[in-house]
C-alpha cells in the first residue's frame, strides 16, 4: 500500500499554531487597547467631574454677583431717601417735622451702612466661589490632552493589529504613558 505523506507549507504551520495557541500580537494588542479604553475612561470621568464642578461654582458665584448687586441697589435707594430726608429737613420750617427728617436721614444713613457690609460679604463670597471653579476647571486641558493621546494610542494599536508592523506599538505605548501621565498629574497636580 502506497502511503502519502502530506508536507505542511510554513503558512500552514502557522495558522494552526495560531488557531491553538492564539497570536500573541493580537492577544497584546487586545488586552492593551483594553487597559486604555480603561484609562481613558477614567480619565474622561475626571474631566467631566472637573468640568461639573467648575460649572456648579461658576453658578454660585454668579448667584453671590447677583446677590451682591441686588443689596447695592437697595443700598442705593436708602442713599436716595437719605438724601431725600436731608433735603426735606432742609426745607422744612416746622421744627417737628425738621427733627423727623433729620432722624430718617440718620435712619438710612445706619441701615446703609448693614447694607452695605452685607454687599461686600457678598462680593466677597463671588471672589471666593470665581476663584474656587477656576481652580477646579485647572485640569480640564490636561484631561483633554491626555485623552486624545490615549485615542491616538488606541488608534496606533489597531493599525498594528492590521498592518502587523510591530514597530508601530512602540508609538502607541509613548502615546499611552504620555496621556496616562498627563491625565495623572491632571489629577494630582
Amino acid at each position: 500500500m502506497e502511503e502519502h505523506q502530506h508536507i505542511h507549507a510554513h503558512y500552514e504551520h502557522e495558522i494552526e499554531e495560531k488557531a491553538h495557541h492564539g497570536d500573541s500580537l493580537s492577544q497584546r494588542i487586545a488586552i492593551f487597547t483594553a487597559l486604555l479604553a480603561t484609562i481613558g475612561a477614567i480619565v474622561s470621568f475626571m474631566g467631566g467631574h472637573s468640568i461639573a464642578g467648575a460649572l456648579f461654582l461658576k453658578n454660585q458665584a454668579v448667584l453671590k454677583q447677583t446677590q451682591a448687586a441686588n443689596q447695592w441697589a437697595y443700598y442705593q435707594s436708602k442713599a436716595q431717601k437719605q438724601n431725600l430726608a436731608i433735603f426735606a429737613s432742609d426745607i422744612e420750617t416746622d421744627p417737628s417735622r425738621k427733627e423727623f427728617y433729620k432722624n430718617e436721614a440718620e435712619r438710612y444713613a445706619k441701615e446703609r451702612d448693614a447694607i452695605k457690609r452685607v454687599a461686600e460679604g457678598y462680593e466677597k463670597e463671588f471672589a471666593e466661589a470665581d476663584r474656587e471653579a477656576e481652580l477646579e476647571l485647572r485640569p480640564y486641558e490636561k484631561y483633554g490632552v491626555s485623552i486624545t493621546l490615549l485615542q491616538i494610542a488606541i488608534a496606533l494599536a489597531s493599525i498594528t493589529a492590521l498592518t502587523r508592523k510591530r514597530w508601530l506599538m512602540y508609538f502607541a505605548a509613548i502615546a499611552a504613558l504620555i496621556g496616562s501621565g498627563i491625565g495623572g498629574l491632571a489629577y494630582f497636580l
